[in-house]
C-alpha cells in the first residue's frame, strides 16, 4: 500500500498533532474508564482444529472453552487463556464462505500481546523450529515480532510491560 509523501504527509501529520493536542489529556488528569477490561476478543476461525493447535500447542496458550454457539447451531465458540485474566475466543461459521483475510476498515490488524524477554525468546525458538515466518527483529525493531495465525490474524508479540509503550506509561495505575 503506498504511503503519504510530500505535502500529504505532511497534512497527515498537522492531523495527528492537531487530534492530539485536542482530545489527549496527560496520565494524571484523565478520567477512569467506564469498563473493567476486554473479556475476550472474539475472532473468526477458518478450522477448529488447526486454530487449537496453533495457539495452545504452538504459542502455549491453554484451550479453556470449546462449546456450541448459541447464535449459529454447529458453530464452535472456544476460548483460549492469554494470561492477566484475559480471553482470546473463536467462532467458525460451517457452511459459510469466508474471504481470506483483508487489511481492510474494521479488521483486526493485529493483537499486540505483552510477554516477559524469557518467553520472547522461548517464542521466537518455537517459531524458528517450526518453520514459521515473522517480522519483527530484522526490522529494526527489537522487542516486537509479528506473525499471522492459520487464519489471517495478525499477532504481535511486544517485549512490554502492560499499559507501557515504549517504555512510557499510558496509564495511570
Amino acid at each position: 500500500m503506498p504511503q503519504p509523501e510530500g505535502a500529504e504527509l505532511e497534512a497527515v501529520r498537522a492531523r495527528r498533532a492537531a487530534l492530539k493536542e485536542k482530545y489527549l489529556r496527560p496520565v494524571g488528569d484523565r478520567p477512569a474508564t467506564t469498563v473493567r477490561g476486554v473479556h475476550h476478543l472474539a475472532l473468526v476461525a477458518r478450522d477448529v482444529e488447526e486454530t487449537i493447535k496453533f495457539y495452545q500447542d504452538l504459542l502455549g496458550f491453554p484451550l479453556v472453552e470449546l462449546v456450541e454457539n448459541r447464535d449459529y447451531q454447529g458453530s464452535s465458540h472456544f476460548f483460549f487463556d492469554i494470561g492477566n485474566r484475559n480471553l482470546l475466543g473463536f467462532f467458525d461459521f460451517p457452511g459459510h464462505d469466508h474471504p481470506d483475510y483483508s487489511e481492510t476498515i474494521g479488521a483486526v490488524q493485529h493483537l499486540a500481546l505483552s510477554t516477559s524477554a524469557e518467553e520472547f525468546a522461548a517464542t521466537r525458538k518455537r517459531l524458528d523450529e517450526a518453520g514459521i515466518t515473522y517480522l519483527g527483529p530484522d526490522r529494526g525493531v527489537d522487542n516486537s515480532l509479528y506473525i499471522r495465525d492459520p487464519n489471517g490474524v495478525g499477532i504481535e508479540f511486544y517485549c512490554e510491560e502492560l499499559g507501557l509503550f515504549e517504555g512510557e506509561p499510558l496509564l495511570s495505575s
